[in-house]
């Protein structure tokens, strides 16, 4: 086997310093057995792999790379040696590079730079290189951010090429940590490039005198071999050649030049000569653009060209013009016709209304239109209003614009208002409804809901009308205006208690109709027929009911913020009232029907803490109840708290108790019902996930009797603890008042039930274990006078255990908490038996003692957990019955068999261990 190689020895460089990608010689020894063993090369930190040529073991060419330290060593890497060493080093030498604004007396030489940034060869412009470091001296990159720079100096750059270059920014960038004396030395370097640069440029042509030289010999060489070409003499020198290119492209382009300049003229010449026929080819058009603009309702377009018309061809003299302007005279009396009829036409918004009559006064049309308008509108309202009821009461309303029974086509007049693109108010009062809603909807809610929309949608332009008709905004827009003005105000003054009389009639007539869909029985039995007839309608709930409370609102709001005087809608807020307190009463008793059927719903699934979704059904109920009756609660502005009203807030308290014994009442119900009487869609259920829950539950499975007294004892505590807490919150949340007493009445209630399921459920477990001990004392003819050493707990007693285990266990399926309250009680009972037993012994031999001692203490440590007061004196009784332990052997044996009894029932025995782990909450 062959020698291991010795690692690289680099002994020499040549030359030992240059500039970067100077060539050097490397020698030294075992630098490798051929360019494969060579692996690794650099000089001062750069690899330099890539430019090696290996020429012998102790010889190798390659170029230096710009390195970042100025000096450093050569290490060598071959495969079979390894890294190596070195003991010369080299210097890289770094050339100050020529800026693209630095004078030079030399060609530079456009080579390609090696870029630093993605460390590969490419070719960059000389033009982008600049000087890295004008100061001279070491630079110092600082860490301050470039945000923080840019804030510190807005506008400006640390670029010294930059036209906002700032001295401070580049100082701070670049030289953090330079002292003062290198800054100095910095400053020097400056003033030496200023110095050099001021020299001038003589200093640079003598420098490079030869470059002249080699210039104008080149020219001189050109010029030469121009002449030596023949085509000089044919077509003249290139000088002359260029000057002819040059003139034959001056002519060409002025030819180009005089086209453009010739269409401008002509067509400035058009456009003046169109100006000037302009003026009258806008009257000849006039009679034709009156026509177009009427057609498309440009009314505003056709008035300014009429007025325009007017004052420019209104004294003509001429027979042509007087002739067209005869002819617009005819169309603009047509357009007044045409104006007057469109406003009293009905269904109009006040938009429109104010355009027409604005329109009438710009064109100096006769008479008043504002108050004719005014009455148009009223009778139109209350025509509405009334053919709103009709046409529920008689069934044949199916839908907005539906078609007569007789067919007709034409839409109803209900129809063309909803369909009239002028009742929409930029929003709707209630949300979209589908298409079936009309079916769904009570006809009730669905006729105070269009009776609302007619009264919103007409009364606001209604009032605003008078209110412009008033104040004479009605022509503030028009020119001649002053004395219309006056006379629409003196007009109003005349006819102000007519149009009171108006809103009255308007706002009795909608709390009438309400009244007679809703509340009947409030009306007179004269008017019944003509605002009654809902006899034969759905019975409104709670839901409907406040849906129309939402509705009225909304209508008196949207009439208050018209500014109506309050004493003309006092007669809305006394309905509101009314509606209020009857929701109120209607919501409180469907809640009560509700709760009585919840009943139904019980599917005896219980969750960790032992609760069916019973519980939480009803408080959702009730929650939901009172969510229902927030709005009707609500006191808007100017509205009356229902609650106060000593009559509605017994009534109320009463219901709201009635609602919860109601649901107690059912609870009960279902505690009685016997096996056949339950009908479970569902088995009963468990969370086996969780580590507290056992449970035998298979399929098929139904809650006995049994265990349902433990799940609705499990409600009871639960409704007490919780459900009847929340919904006292629920109910001082919504204003509802004798909270404390339905709370009181309640606790009262579902407390009186837990104690009848308690003492029933106590009666089934712990009467037949307490039964079943006296029995098993005897079995055998067992005689406490005379018996056998004891060997161990005998089986009665185990099994008095195992059956306290089988209550734990149905009790802790069903309720964790529950099993504390049902084993004391447990316990208590068969505590109390033992003590009975014992007492009634005469007499005891040693053996019987011991046997009672092991069996009483056994007993008692293990159900330890559940012991109280009574069944802690029960067992203290019974033991003082017995004969003292006065051996220490009897002790002994004493305490051998108790340990054995635990050990070997230490399984069945741990569920009588308090558990660490808390049910998982849902």
């Amino acid at each position: 086997m062959s020698r291991a190689r010795q690692p690289p020895l680099v002994t020499g460089i040549s030359p030992k310093e240059g500039a970067a990608w100077t060539k050097v010689t490397i020698r030294g020894e075992n630098l490798g057995t051929g360019p494969a063993d060579l692996i690794g090369l650099s000089i001062c930190g750069h690899n330099c792999l890539l430019t090696a040529e290996w020429m012998s073991a102790s010889k190798i060419v390659c170029r230096v790379g710009p390195a970042k330290d100025d000096k450093g060593e050569i290490i060598v890497t071959t495969k079979s040696g390894g890294l190596g060493t070195s003991t010369v080093s080299f210097k890289l030498l770094r050339p100050e590079r020529i800026g693209i604004l630095d004078q030079s007396a030399v060609w530079v030489d456009e080579m390609n730079y090696y870029d630093m940034r993605t460390d590969r060869n490419k070719g960059i412009s000389p033009l982008s290189l600049r000087p890295s470091n004008p100061l001279g001296i070491d630079i110092d990159k600082g860490k301050i951010p470039q945000k923080d720079m840019e804030l510190t100096f807005p506008g400006m750059s640390g670029d010294f090429t930059s036209e906002n270059f700032s001295a401070t920014w580049y100082l701070i960038e670049n030289h953090t940590g330079s002292s003062f004396e290198q800054l100095k030395i910095g400053a020097n370097n400056l003033k030496k490039q200023a110095t050099k640069k001021n020299e001038g440029s003589l200093a640079y042509v003598k420098g490079g005198l030869s470059t002249f030289f080699e210039a104008q010999d080149a020219l001189a060489a050109i010029h030469q071999r121009l002449e030596s070409d023949g085509t000089e003499r044919v077509e003249g020198s290139m000088t002359q050649r260029l000057e002819n290119i040059l003139n034959r492209a001056s002519n060409t382009a002025d030819t180009l030049f005089q086209e453009v300049l010739g269409r401008k003229d002509k067509a400035d010449s058009t456009r003046n000569a169109l100006n000037v026929l302009q003026r009258f080819k806008f009257l000849f058009n006039l009679p034709l653009n009156i026509e177009r603009n009427i057609q498309k309702g440009d009314y505003d377009v056709v008035i300014n060209d009429y007025e325009k018309a007017k004052s420019l061809f209104g004294n003509t003299e001429v027979p042509v013009f007087k002739k067209v302007y005869a002819e617009v005279e005819t169309r603009i009396s047509a357009l007044r016709s045409l104006l007057l009829e469109k406003l009293l036409q009905t269904p109009s918004t006040l938009h429109d209304q104010k355009r027409y009559i604005r329109y009438l006064s710009d064109l100096h049309a006769p008479g008043d239109p504002a108050w004719q308008c005014i009455y148009a509108q009223h009778k139109w309202i209350l025509q509405l209003m009334q053919s709103c009821r009709e046409e529920f009461i008689s069934g044949q309303r199916v839908g907005v614009g539906a078609l007569d029974p007789e067919g007709d086509a034409r839409p109803s007049a209900l129809g063309r208002l909803s369909h009239t693109a002028s009742l929409k108010r930029g929003g709707s009062l209630r949300t979209p409804r589908p298409s079936t809603w009309r079916f769904e909807t009570p006809q009730q809610v669905q006729f105070v809901e269009k009776l609302s929309d007619v009264v919103i949608g007409q009364l606001p332009n209604f009032w605003k009308l008078w209110i412009s008709y008033v104040n004479g905004s009605l022509f503030s827009e028009t020119g001649e205006k002053s004395g219309q003005v006056e006379k629409s105000k003196k007009n109003a003054r005349q006819r102000q208690n007519d149009f009171k009389k108006m809103i009255e009639e308007m706002t009795n007539r909608l709390v009438k109709l309400v009244r007679g869909a809703l509340l009947p029985t409030t009306l007179p039995h004269g008017e019944l027929s003509f605002y009654g007839g809902w006899e034969n309608k759905t019975e409104l709930t709670g839901a409907w009911l406040t849906q129309i409370i939402h509705t009225v609102r909304a209508c008196h709001e949207a009439l208050s913020a018209l500014e109506i005087p309050n004493d003309l809608l006092q007669v809305i807020q006394d309905l509101l009232l009314e509606l209020r307190v009857h929701c109120l009463m209607v919501t409180l008793l469907h809640a009560t029907e509700d709760v009585k059927r919840l009943a139904e719903k019980e599917d005896w699934v219980v969750d960790n803490e032992g609760i069916t979704s019973l519980p939480s059904q009803f408080e959702q109920c009730v929650v939901q109840m009172l969510q229902s009756l927030k709005e009707p609660l609500e006191i808007k502005p100017g509205e009356m708290n229902v609650l106060q009203l000593d009559q509605v807030q017994d009534q109320a308290t009463e219901l709201s108790m009635g609602i919860m014994k109601v649901f107690i009442n059912s609870l009960e119900h279902l505690s009685t019902k016997t096996d056949a009487d339950i009908n479970i869609p569902h088995n009963i259920s468990v969370d086996l996930c969780s580590p507290d829950r056992f449970t035998a539950v298979h399929e098929g499975f139904s809650p006995t009797s049994e265990q349902r007294l433990l799940i609705i004892l499990s409600n009871c505590q639960y409704l007490e603890r919780r459900t009847f807490l929340n919904l006292a919150n629920h109910f001082e949340k919504h204003g509802l008042t004798g909270t404390e007493k339905i709370t009181r009445v309640s606790v009262d209630a579902v407390r009186e039930l837990d104690r009848k399921l308690f003492e029933a459920y106590i009666e089934r477990r712990a009467d037949p274990i307490a039964g079943s001990l006296e029995p098993g004392i005897c079995a055998g003819y067992f005689d406490w006078r005379d018996c056998q050493t004891p060997t161990g707990v005998r089986n009665y007693l185990k099994e008095a255990l195992v059956n306290i285990i089988t209550v734990h266990a149905e009790v802790f399926t069903v309720s964790k908490d529950l099993v504390p309250r049902v084993l004391s009680r447990i316990v208590e009972s068969v505590a109390d038996e033992m003590c009975r037993l014992m007492q009634c012994v005469s007499s005891f031999s040693k053996n019987g003692a011991l046997q009672a001692r092991l069996e009483l203490c056994a007993l008692r440590d293990a159900i330890a957990a559940y012991l109280n007061s009574e069944s802690n004196a029960s067992f203290k009784l019974a033991l003082d019955a017995l004969p003292q332990l006065h051996s220490g052997a009897d002790k002994k044996l004493l305490e051998e068999l108790l340990n054995k009894f635990k050990s070997s029932m230490q399984l069945q025995l741990t569920c009588f261990q308090p558990s660490c782990i808390q049910p998982v909450k849902r």
